[in-house]
């Protein structure tokens, strides 16, 4: 279930955006006590591996850096998943709008498709 969406240029690096994207996080609420506002683990490429991650206490899931095989497919499946269902939305699958608030917006809304569908199977 996709928590947080980040419009960002594709000449920009990926570990640039990530932190901001980790602290945009919102509270979630289920178990008795302090809502958690950050992930145990963050599953990536081999990118994403950087020391921040480690200072806010975040334990990254990466291939290893020798590795030619991408490594944990089981646990990457679910972010192509989510992706390929972003791109169930026309509007999203190519991008039409020059302007970045209105991308933000339709995929801030395909997002909350997403979620109320999932919802909604599972209740």
């Amino acid at each position: 279930m996709p928590l947080v969406l980040q419009l960002a240029p594709a000449n920009l690096h990926d570990v640039r955006t990530l932190l901001p994207l980790v602290v945009g996080i919102p509270a979630i609420a289920g178990k008795p006590g302090h809502p958690k506002y950050k992930p145990d683990a963050l599953v990536g490429d081999k990118a994403f591996d950087c020391e921040d991650l480690r200072g806010l206490g975040i334990e990254p899931l990466l291939p290893a850096k020798g590795d030619d095989e991408h490594g944990l497919g089981v646990l990457r499946w679910f972010v192509e998943r989510t992706i390929s269902w972003l791109h169930q939305f026309r509007r999203l699958r190519i991008r039409w709008d020059r302007s970045p608030d209105i991308h933000q917006a339709f995929m801030s809304l395909a997002a909350t498709v997403i979620c109320f569908r999932i919802w909604s199977c599972v209740s």
